[in-house]
């Protein structure tokens, strides 16, 4: 047999070990990422739900998705092992940059202290037209604006 005829299938045979030992190597680390799991832990699942490890067993996970709720998942549901800052920022809106507001702070009842308006009434607010133009004065007064009306060429 010729070389020539030989290599595609050395090619096929190199790209699948490739391609297994990366989808290997993925496998191990999930694994490993799994076996750091501890009661107290926040995880997230595969599914994309957040929750708390409070039991771990061979084959399954007991996870607190609320308090006082207890679901029980295989292992290999588990998508990542959080840290704690990360889990509490994500599931408690807990964020360490953001300061404590002052306590003198008042917050008005309604906007009209915000804009600076001066009791107005209902009476002495403008008065919007509700009046709808006829369609022909509508036309009219779109076509005077620029020039052109619709269907002439390079009308808007």
């Amino acid at each position: 047999m010729n070389i020539v005829t030989l290599l595609p299938f050395i090619v096929l045979i190199g790209a699948m070990f490739l391609m297994t030992r990366s989808a290997k190597k993925k496998q191990q680390q999930a694994a490993r990422m799994r076996d750091e799991m501890q009661p107290g832990t926040g995880v997230r699942t595969i599914g994309g739900m957040y929750a708390t490890v409070k039991e771990i067993s061979d084959e399954t996970v007991l996870l607190e998705v609320a308090p006082g709720v207890h679901a029980v998942y295989a292992k290999n549901a588990i998508g990542a092992v959080l840290e704690d800052s990360e889990y509490n920022r994500i599931v408690h809106g807990d964020d360490d940059s953001v300061e404590v507001p002052d306590s003198d702070t008042v917050v008005p009842d309604d906007a009209s202290s915000l804009t600076g308006a001066t009791d107005v009434t209902a009476e002495d607010a403008p008065k919007a037209d509700l009046t709808k133009k006829s369609d022909a004065a509508e036309v009219a007064a779109e076509g005077e604006k620029d020039g052109k009306t619709d269907g002439e060429a390079g009308a808007k």
